[in-house]
């Protein structure tokens, strides 16, 4: 498969001539590079504010945009001096309004308000609303030539042919914030794809690594989202505790990088300081490895191709003392297989899988359903899709957007007690 775009550090000096950067070393000068942020009120949004406020005068923020939590998009919105405040939520917009007042920054309210914030004049955007609600406005960007900082994997598990095609047309980049495919995409470096024989992502196991399957099945909420290394929001910290959220990166990866299933590959690591690997043709392997903080992979996308000095916690490995890799285990964790199964079949499936995750996620996050019932639930859905021809490869946004909303119904219904319900 041929790469799409082109994540190379060597001419990316070139691309970024005329615009706002981070000197390396803080002694040239230039214009602040304007950031929009999606997804502030979020665990990756958080993050990226205290990247932005520690590199002073770096940044500046052109819009934040948020979902439910009006207070905290406003005391965000406050503190990076965004001109432009939009919560997804249009019930929320008086609060947004009250708690706005006198600041001069400017309040709006529901899905197209996010979409304006996402096309305000900037250099880069992050993509960090979390699930499918991000997907319409970090494609607005990208179609708009923004340089894209995604944070948000279903864009590309949802959308992915649309995504690069779009990067292609625009001649834009998607910078990858994750921490997993920053790292490769940093240990990659200047190689030509035809040299690399495996990309490997690392999962930490999540907290039930050590756990029988018996025990596993019957983890409550609250042991699943006691994460070992990571603080995240409760959905992607759901999908890491079923290795779910290793599937839907293997499936990201093969749209930022290009490359086939087969030259993917998953290794646990439950101390997380190794976070990708690129091994070459020649034998060689590179790694990325850093302290587990999101503000690492964060300042590397909003700075690139420059760096930033940032307080984000150093790497002491003997302090770690030892790391250690193993394969994941599919009989416990069957959602990475399953996740990696609806990769290789195509035909849509990486659409119908995060579609039905989601909806999965939250009904065992109110405890509608077991832990071991997401996977099963999953995979149903991508059985019944391709059974019934819902499942077909998008070629746009929309199309993507469609039979997400299909497959999410059709999931919904399928759920304990639903049909009483309703």
């Amino acid at each position: 498969m041929k790469k799409v775009v082109q994540l190379r550090p060597k001419d990316s000096a070139k691309a970024h001539e005329n615009e706002g950067g981070a000197p390396p070393d803080g002694k040239r000068e230039k214009a602040p590079r304007a950031v929009v942020v999606l997804g502030a009120t979020g665990s990756i949004g958080r993050s990226t504010a205290d990247v932005i406020k520690g590199a002073d005068g770096v940044f500046t923020v052109a819009a934040v945009a948020g979902g439910r939590d009006a207070q905290a998009l406003a005391r965000i919105a406050r503190e990076l001096g965004a001109p432009f405040a939009a919560l997804a939520d249009p019930a929320g917009y008086q609060d947004l309004k009250i708690a706005l007042a006198g600041s001069g920054v400017e309040a709006a309210a529901g899905p197209q308000a996010v979409v304006e914030a996402a096309l305000r004049e900037a250099d880069i955007v992050v993509g960090a609303i979390s699930g499918a609600a991000g997907v319409a406005p970090t494609y607005a960007a990208l179609k708009a030539g923004r340089t894209v900082a995604l944070a948000n994997k279903e864009c590309l598990v949802c959308a992915g042919p649309a995504f690069m095609k779009q990067a292609q047309a625009s001649g834009t980049r998607l910078l990858p914030v994750d921490s997993e495919h920053n790292a490769v995409f940093q240990a990659m470096g200047e190689a030509d794809l035809d040299a690399v024989e495996m990309i490997t992502l690392t999962a930490s196991g999540g907290p039930f690594r050590g756990w029988s399957a018996e025990r596993i099945a019957a983890a409550t909420p609250e042991q699943a989202l006691a994460h070992p290394n990571w603080s995240m929001g409760p959905k992607i910290t759901i999908d890491c505790a079923s290795l779910m959220n290793k599937g839907l990166e293997v499936i990201e990866a093969h749209y930022i990088f290009g490359v086939e299933p087969e030259r993917l590959d998953v290794l646990v690591h439950p101390q997380s300081v190794v976070h990708g690997l690129v091994a070459f043709a020649d034998g060689s392997v590179s790694a990325g490895l850093a302290a587990p903080d999101m503000k690492v992979p964060i300042a590397h996308c909003l700075a690139f191709p420059a760096r930033l000095r940032t307080q984000a916690r150093r790497l002491d490995l003997a302090a770690v003392g030892q790391l250690t890799f193993e394969r994941p285990d599919f009989a416990r964790f069957p959602a990475l297989r399953v996740a990696l199964d609806a990769l290789r079949a195509g035909r849509g499936l990486p659409t119908v899988l995060n579609a039905a995750n989601e909806i999965a996620v939250e009904a065992f996050l109110n405890r509608r359903i077991a832990f071991n019932e997401i996977a099963s639930l999953v995979e149903a859905a991508c059985d019944a899709a391709l059974g019934d021809g819902v499942a077909r490869e998008p070629e746009t946004v929309a199309e993507a957007l469609d039979i997400d909303r299909a497959v999410r119904e059709r999931v919904r219904s399928s759920l304990p007690g639903e049909a009483a319900a309703s």
